[in-house]
Order: structure tokens, then sequence, then C-alpha cells
């Protein structure tokens, strides 16, 4: 028995949104995906990618970007308090006569007065345009206080931008180097075994003792172990690497970097980069401009303010713009108003006295600042030279090494060498791969440091 269903009818419908529902279900990528290659490939990335894709991942830089944006808008509203501001006021107002009559201010014909004194009129209607605008040294304080912070704000930012990029680097190179140390330990592990063969088969011709395949063993299982602590520690160090990365942090990706090392500029350009481009000066000359403006609000408080109104529209018992006989409700009204200050229990002055406590802390941060300043980029350019300096003395140790394990290993093979001096010469060219690699990574932090001080990264 066979059914026919019609694609016109309700049902035929149904099973066509049913199977393009499945059919889009089914082509959608699932949320556990790790690898967002389109072609399954490992991702590539490079420092510049990494720096730009932890901008937009790590919580502390969105919350210094955010702080930046909202001290910006601070600033923009403390701007238009000192503008007129204007709103449309509308009101309808009925009050219980009291069975008297009066003239209600309006020159017409008596009329019911209302019960409540405060009213006009038993029916009154408002519609006027307002305008109000005070003038006072308060709100220009407080504009120069706003746009100090807002300066502030954004020196913060680029503080917290360039602490974003030092760790980038840091963790980028770190990472980097777990990998080359990865494959240095994967090396050792392949000749450990190699000479562990070696050894068996000078054993087997009666040419070494048992004693030599023993060591060479032993040196074959402590290789192997640093193989595994370096595979450990080059996960670890991408984990970490991956977390600002990518949503999620098992992402699969590879790092590439150029090889030359980058080269450390003279101290006098250092110098000059650091006074104009450092941050940290400039968010504490900005706190100590805001607490100027602060000082000089509080003292505000002294002075009397102007405040200044204009009204525009119509207050009458009609809701119209002439009322009976031709009287004309649509009118204006200004006022201006003074407001002096008398006596506030010495409050005003206490604010005075808290305001000028606080610009003396941030006048001590901002001496604290300049002579950490000169401090840290001392240190920062010393290590920076030191490191560099030592990657040439750490490039010829792994070339003395190797050669020295390859002439060792054939005076072995030649009998003139005991198995102890190929031990010693295995550990020294392994160590002497992974303390460039170490070195490589000292340099690369240290420059970055250095840049991040001048802005120069």
């Amino acid at each position: 028995m066979k059914m026919l269903v019609s694609f016109r009818t309700p049902i035929g419908r149904l099973l066509i949104l049913l199977a393009t529902a499945l059919t889009v279900s089914g082509q959608t990528p699932t949320p556990n995906a790790q690898n967002p290659s389109p072609s399954g490939q490992p991702v590539v990335i490079t420092l510049d990618e990494a720096i730009h894709r932890a901008q937009t991942s790590d919580a502390n830089y969105a919350a210094a970007v955010a702080t930046g944006r909202t001290a910006a808008l601070d600033r923009n509203i403390a701007i238009s308090s000192l503008l007129p501001s204007a709103h449309y006021f509308n009101q309808g107002l009925y009050t219980q006569p009291n069975g008297q009559l009066n003239q209600a201010g309006q020159g017409v014909a008596s009329q019911p007065a209302p019960r409540f004194i405060a009213n006009n009129a038993v029916r009154e209607y408002t519609s006027t345009a307002i305008v109000n605008d005070t003038l006072g040294l308060a709100g220009v304080a407080d504009v120069r206080r706003t746009r100090a912070l807002a300066a502030q704000a954004a020196a913060e930012l680029e503080i917290a931008r360039r602490g974003l990029v030092s760790a980038v680097v840091s963790l980028f190179y770190g990472s980097l180097s777990a990998d080359h140390k990865l494959s240095v330990a994967e090396r050792a592990q392949l000749e450990a075994a190699e000479f562990t063969k070696i050894t068996e088969e000078r054993e087997q011709a009666r040419e070494s003792a048992h004693a030599d395949v023993v060591k060479a063993q032993l040196q074959q299982q402590a290789r192997s172990r640093e193989l595994q602590d370096a595979q450990l520690a080059a996960e670890k160090a991408r984990l970490e690497l991956g977390v600002l990365l990518f949503p999620d942090p098992r992402t699969a990706y590879t790092l590439s970097s150029d090889e030359a090392v980058a080269p450390l500029a003279s101290r006098n350009d250092i110098d000059a980069a650091a006074s104009k481009n450092n941050p940290e000066l400039k968010s504490a000359l900005e706190g100590v401009r805001a607490s100027n403006a602060e000082v000089l609000a509080a003292r505000a408080a002294y002075l009397p303010d102007l405040g200044l109104n204009y009204t525009y529209g119509i207050d009458a018992p009609q809701f119209a713009k002439n009322g009976p006989d031709g009287v004309r409700n649509l009118g204006y009204s200004a006022s201006v108003t003074v407001d002096i200050p008398l006596w506030d229990w010495f409050n005003t002055q206490r604010r005075v006295k808290q305001s000028q406590i606080r610009r003396q802390s941030a006048r001590i941060v901002l001496s604290a600042t300049q002579r950490q300043l000169i401090a840290r980029l001392d240190e920062a350019y010393s290590e920076a030279a030191a490191a560099r300096d030592q990657l040439a003395s750490l490039d010829l140790s792994v070339s003395t090494a190797a050669e020295s394990l390859r002439l060792t290993r054939l005076a072995y093979t030649g009998g003139d060498a005991t198995v102890l001096e190929v031990v010693d010469a295995q550990s020294a060219f392994i160590s002497a791969q992974n303390a460039r690699e170490d070195g490589r990574v000292r340099y690369e932090t240290a420059l970055a440091n250095l840049q991040t001080l001048t802005g120069t990264m």
C-alpha cells in the first residue's frame, strides 16, 4: 500500500520544513570543535596575531577599555552640564471649588475659586517650554576633573595594553622554547637509544665491559623521563597561551616566529622614547591634574551660583492660545536666582582639606613614578643588553658541545674513551641546547619589557 502526499497540503509542507531543518542541523558545526581552520590543519599563529587575539579575549584589558570609554563619556556629560538644558512641561489640573468667585488674575469675568489656595483656578492648564542654566565655578572644576580622569583612563588603558603585550610575548616565546626543548629531548632520547645499541654491540664483540651497557641503559631511561617532562612542559605552555588565543584552549595551533634576533636600540633612543611615551608617568600626571580640579571644586562651594530660567507657553484656565474676550494666554517669564552660601558647619572647609590631602598624595605618586621609571628603564636595558651579549656565546656553546659529543663518540668507538665521557658529552650537549633556548626567551622577554616602557611595541 502506497501513500502519496501532495507538497501543497499542510502535511506536505510540514515534511519539507522538517527535512530542511534536519539538513541544516546536520551541516552546522558542533560547538566543541577544537580546530577552527576550514582545512583541518592547525592554525598558524604569529606574535602579532597572538597579540591581536589576546586583546579581544583578555578580561583585564576589556575592563580597561570599558573604563576608558566610560571616562570619556563622563567628560562629555560634564561639558554638557555647563550648557543650558531645555524641557517641555505639560499639566492639566482640577481643583474642587469652594463656592466663592474670584477674578483668577486673567482680567475676565469672575469664576469659581479653588479650595486649595496654592492653585490659581478650578481648572488650570500648563504647557510650557523651559530653559534652565546654572553658572558656577563648580561646573568648570568638574569639567577639568573629568577631562583629567578621561586622560588618566586612556593612560591606564595603554598600561593594560602594554602589560598584555608583555605577557603574550613571554608566553609566546616560552611556548616556542618548550617546543624546541621537546625536539631536543626527542633527539636526545634517540641518541641515547643508539648509544645503548652501540655498547651492546661492543659487549658482544668483547670490546667493552657489561658496565658500559648498564650505564648506557641508565642514560637512556633518564632521557625517556626527560622526554616525558618536556612533553608535559610543552603542553602546559601551549594551554597557557591558548587561553588567550582561542575560546577552547585545546585548539590545535602552531607558532611561527622569525629566527633572526631583533636588534637592541641605543640607550639614547630608549631614553627619548621613554620620556615621550610612558603611560605610567602620564597617568600619574593626570592624577595630579584631577586632584587640582577637586580642590577647585571644593573651594567653589564658598562662592554663589547664578541660576537662569526662561519659560514660554501657557498657564491659564483654558488650554488655548487666547482666552475669553481675546485675553492672550501665550507668554513668557524669566527669572534670575543667586544662591549665596552662608553657613554649613564648616563642611566646605573640611571638603577642601580632604581634596588637598588627596592632591598631596597624587603628587607623591607622580614623584615615585618618575623615580621608578628611571630605575626600571636602567634595569630593563641592562637585562636586555646582557641577554643579547650572551646569545652569541650560547650559540657557540651549542656548536662546541655538538663537536665534543661527535669526537667523544668516535673515540669511544675506537676504544680511546670511556662510556662516562660519552654520557657527560651527551649531557653537556643537551644542557647547551636548553640553555640557548632559555637565553632566547630571556632576551625576547627583556626586550618586550623594555619596549613596553618606551611604547615601541
